[in-house]
């Protein structure tokens, strides 16, 4: 087991203007679901925030915005919010997560201090199409793709509990390994009752199962990350994901739900002896 974990905070700058289709998403305007939506979040609550997550140990900073992919606005305040954090947290890894970009769009993130991309497949090629008709899974796989080109560090990852048989699940992961991902991102889907799809039926100990599948098909990844769903999924046996290969989760909130408080995650790592990561 991994003795330093590696702690995340997410920043959802805009939330719930995505007109795409994806079932499990809440942000997206077709389902209505009860969720804060604004365009652009106060950059000095967002300074806020930062400052809040790195006193809490976190390492990495990820800015999150709810769009199939960066329209030139977007792309806009990302950089200026990338700035505005560098300003008053440079111990930060910024993270940008903003959907579909093209590797011009990457490097221009690149140049105002993001460090490092995330977009997730989300599920296999072949089930994609049950979850989402909007766009294509491929263009997902292009955009880590171009994340790599542009010389971004590449997080991509996905959902288990969406429907999927484990022939969907091992063939996500083997995705994720050919694009030599440095950390994985892993969630297990949030059901929330505006959403068409069903709740998530997976037991815990498939779930613990599924974290050790993840890094057993990803065997170079410096990082499995325990993301959303998380508190959910596991409960009081939370503890339990870094005995099968877990060595990194996100603290605070996630984009539409609540985590639990920082500062039992913290607890929770110190009573089991294990060491909150001080660098990359």
């Amino acid at each position: 087991m991994n003795k330093e974990i590696f702690l995340c905070s997410i920043c959802n700058i805009n939330s719930g203007t995505c007109l795409e289709d994806c079932k499990f998403c809440s942000q997206s305007v077709r389902y209505k679901a009860d969720i804060d939506r604004y365009k652009q979040k106060d950059i000095k609550r967002i300074q806020e925030e930062a400052i809040t997550a790195r006193d809490n140990g976190a390492l990495g900073f990820c800015l999150v915005t709810a769009d199939k992919g960066l329209k030139p606005k977007t792309l806009e305040f990302v950089c200026a919010v990338a700035k505005a954090v560098g300003e008053v947290a440079p111990e930060l890894r910024l993270i940008a997560c903003n959907g579909t970009a093209s590797v011009e769009q990457l490097l221009i993130l690149k140049e105002a201090g993001i460090k490092a991309y995330n977009h997730n497949l989300e599920t296999s090629e072949s089930f994609y199409q049950e979850i989402c008709t909007t766009h294509p899974w491929s263009e997902r796989y292009e955009t880590c793709q171009n994340v790599n080109t542009a010389g971004l560090t590449l997080i991509t990852g996905g959902i288990f509990g969406l429907g999927e048989t484990q022939a969907d699940r091992v063939s996500m992961l083997e995705s994720l390994a050919s694009l030599n991902p440095t950390s994985v991102p892993i969630n297990f889907y949030h059901h929330n009752e505006a959403l068409e799809l069903e709740p998530n039926s997976i037991e815990i100990e498939d779930a613990f199962n599924l974290i050790a599948l993840t890094r057993k098909l990803i065997p170079n990844a410096d990082r499995i990350m325990v993301a959303g769903g998380r508190e959910l999924m596991f409960g009081e046996r939370q503890s339990e994901i870094f005995e099968h290969g877990a060595n990194s989760i996100v603290i605070g909130n996630y984009l539409t739900t609540n985590g639990r408080a920082m500062n039992k995650d913290l607890d929770m790592l110190q009573s089991l002896k294990l060491e909150v990561a001080k660098k990359v």
